[in-house]
């Protein structure tokens, strides 16, 4: 398994203000990393980032965008499926083989609701993926009203729509009440991708699923056990590209990102 650079945890520094390819590529080489998740391209051409990081020797290993498909009917869904195409498009300019889609729950919807309305999409968006030989794939995402929270709700997905593959992301899991290493044994045939993070018990937060509340924590400062979640995904043989995710305010995002590679780099070589 391997560490990438996801741009998400760098975009909401002064490199997000002013985004610039060449200075985040220089950052992903400086920390020894060979690829980077591009979550949304920040309105610059796909091309250009391709050719930027090029010169860099990077690949993107990902691609991540937003694209609203939680609707009943196809009608209503058909705008983001769109946009999803459009997607693919760069996704494919990007040189990647997978996107991954986060999606998030409405409070006109129960959970299952959303759910059932999604998958139903993700029938139609996996079709467009083989067109241009993109996997696609959902992740946990940290939403109590989200369709896809812990690996039964993906595991679902999955039965529905077999190609579908997942992004598993250690924090979010917790979110829903759930294991990490549980969550991630409980679906590892189908994942391609991981997002890393973690969070504290605080008083403000994001409400987790058993009640408390969740604030954003640099990986191995939180609740997350990480020397177990690497050690059951080495054992399981998983080696796909874990994504650095880090939302918190303790930390410079360049800081967050030099600590977080040290300390999980440092684990990696324990297991």
């Amino acid at each position: 398994m391997k560490i990438s650079m996801m741009s998400y945890t760098m975009a909401r520094g002064k490199w997000g203000k002013n985004p610039s390819v060449e200075e985040l590529c220089k950052f992903t080489q400086k920390l020894g990393l060979e690829g980077i998740d591009w979550v949304t391209t920040y309105e610059i051409e796909p091309k250009e980032i391709r050719h930027i990081m090029d010169d860099f020797g990077l690949k993107t290993v990902c691609y991540t965008f937003f694209a609203d498909i939680n609707f009943p009917d196809k009608k209503s869904r058909q705008p983001g499926l769109d946009k999803i195409k459009e997607g693919l498009v760069a996704a494919s300019v990007l040189r990647t083989d997978k996107v991954m889609l986060p999606i998030g729950g409405k409070k006109e919807y129960s959970r299952e609701e959303s759910r059932k309305n999604v998958i139903e999409g993700l029938k139609d968006i996996v079709k467009i993926g083989k067109e241009f030989n993109i996997i696609i794939t959902v992740e946990h995402f940290p939403d109590i009203k989200g369709p896809f929270l812990t690996s039964s709700d993906v595991n679902q997905a999955i039965k529905e729509v077999p190609e579908l593959r997942i992004t598993y992301d250690s924090g979010n899991v917790i979110i829903g009440k759930e294991d990490p290493v549980k969550g991630f044994l409980n679906s590892k045939d189908y994942i391609v991708h991981s997002h890393f993070k973690d969070w504290v018990i605080s008083e403000n937060g994001r409400p987790g699923m058993d009640g408390k509340l969740y604030e954003p924590a640099l990986v191995g400062e939180g609740v997350v056990n990480y020397k177990s979640v690497i050690n059951a995904m080495r054992q399981a043989g998983y080696n796909g590209y874990i994504n650095l995710e880090y939302e918190g305010k303790k930390y410079t995002p360049e800081n967050a990102m030099i600590k977080g590679v040290k300390f999980l780099k440092s684990i990696m070589k324990e297991n």
